[in-house]
């Protein structure tokens, strides 16, 4: 490995939508491939999006100058002409989901910021919509969600008893959001009448259901989104 094959963490920042901080623990602790050079971090990009199964950056995005932002600002993800989408313009649909999977539905950025409201809530939830500290402690849970480049939607417990999965919203190659499915009892445990109950086959049309609403979302990018949704939803839902 040449230095000349590596990138910066500021392409790979862009590349996964994630803050610095978690691009350097995620070198730190081998998730991605990556050497030091100097006091810097390095990070050799065919690697790295081989490890998490990205598309390849076009060349123009290989030359692209240090700390320019690439499908997302501050103003939440954008589609490829570079126009903001807003999530939330497709939620009746995703609420549609979200009853017929049995399950609370929302979607975030890469930040655990949310872009929808939470579609279908638990009781659990409902009881602590109003509360910040409760609101702050799930935005923690949904960046935790966020930093783990597990592609594979699955059910992970949160520190509230329940459980969660996502699946990521892409942009091109860029990560730019997540559908988080959540308030799910597990499957061992005490009676949670506060909680969305599913059984096995439940739980994996969930996961099935995940990948195919974020691939709904990702072709935001020059059409509306709704016929893709539909399309996403046939199957999904008994």
């Amino acid at each position: 490995m040449s230095t000349h094959d590596l990138v910066g963490a500021d392409r790979i920042q862009d590349l996964l939508g994630v803050d610095r901080s978690t691009v350097y623990r995620m070198a730190s602790d081998g998730r991605l491939p990556a050497v030091k050079v100097g006091r810097q971090w390095r990070f050799p990009l065919d690697e790295v999006t081989a490890r998490l199964q990205l598309d390849p950056p076009p060349a123009d995005e290989r030359s692209r100058p240090e700390g320019t932002a690439a499908g997302i600002d501050g103003n939440g993800p954008r589609d490829r002409s570079g126009r903001s989408f807003d999530p939330a313009a497709v939620e009746p649909l995703l609420e549609v989901a979200a009853e017929g999977l049995g399950v609370m539905l929302l979607v975030s950025d890469m930040r655990g910021c949310r872009l929808t409201h939470v579609l279908n809530p638990c009781t659990w939830f409902v009881e602590r919509a109003a509360d910040p500290e409760a609101s702050n402690a799930c935005v923690a849970e949904w960046q935790d969600l966020a930093d783990d480049v597990d592609l594979t939607p699955r059910f992970r417990r949160s520190k509230f008893g329940f459980e969660c999965a996502r699946a990521f919203i892409r942009s091109e190659t860029e990560l730019v959001g997540m559908v988080v499915a959540g308030g799910v009892a597990p499957l061992e445990g005490p009676d949670r009448p506060d909680l969305h109950h599913l059984d096995v086959a439940g739980r994996e049309r969930v996961l099935a259901a995940l990948p195919r609403l974020a691939s709904g979302l990702s072709r935001l990018a020059g059409h509306p989104a709704e016929p893709e949704l539909r399309s996403a939803l046939t199957g999904c839902c008994p």
